[in-house]
């Protein structure tokens, strides 16, 4: 199976794939931070999306997308017009991977904010539901493939700070590894879509 693994640096959902025999490859503006360069492809994901791919798997910026960011949106009550349109680009830019004409595609983001009017998930899925002890809700937009059956739940791990307010482990992680997708996952995506 051909596979373009779109917007992953990390190489995680791309090494996954490769285990089992697939010709995967990941895509982003970035150098991969993976290990394998002979594996990725440094340049804008939308000029190779009609290259003959069986399946992508999509992580778009999320930055101006996501509901978390939504405070960012209304400074002092009044929208913020740049962010805004940031936020509209994005929004293309989902829709053309959705779009895209491959025969089956996973798009991965977080919770959107209201305000982009994405369409809904297919599926919501969680670290702890693939063997690690986090919680992260993690949403799918799937054309032409199942949803992901969880191949190892345990339960996700907690701390309180000073305050008495729970948190998650993943509290104080970069940006980066937040977005990085979990072992557990990619090798669930990889053995259930890898077909």
């Amino acid at each position: 199976m051909k596979v373009l693994v779109a917007c992953e640096e990390s190489q995680e959902v791309c090494k996954a794939f490769r285990k089992l025999g697939h010709e995967a490859f990941s895509c982003d503006l970035q150098e991969c931070s993976g290990c394998h360069p002979e594996w990725h492809i440094k340049d804008n994901v939308l000029k190779h999306l009609n290259d003959g791919w069986d399946l992508m798997i999509a992580h778009p910026p999320c930055t101006y997308l996501t509901h978390a960011a939504c405070r960012w949106l209304y400074p002092k009550g009044k929208l913020n017009q740049e962010r805004y349109l940031k936020g509209l680009k994005a929004k293309e830019f989902f829709f053309k991977l959705l779009n895209s004409n491959i025969p089956l595609i996973a798009i991965e983001n977080p919770k959107p904010s209201p305000i982009y009017e994405l369409p809904k998930p297919s599926q919501i899925i969680q670290p702890y539901e693939f063997g690690h002890k986090l919680q992260k809700k993690t949403l799918l937009w799937l054309k032409g493939l199942q949803k992901l059956n969880p191949t190892n739940i345990v339960k996700p791990e907690w701390y309180y700070d000073h305050k008495g307010i729970r948190h998650t482990k993943l509290t104080g992680w970069s940006q980066k590894r937040k977005s990085k997708t979990f072992e557990g996952i990619a090798k669930a995506m990889a053995e259930q879509w890898g077909i």
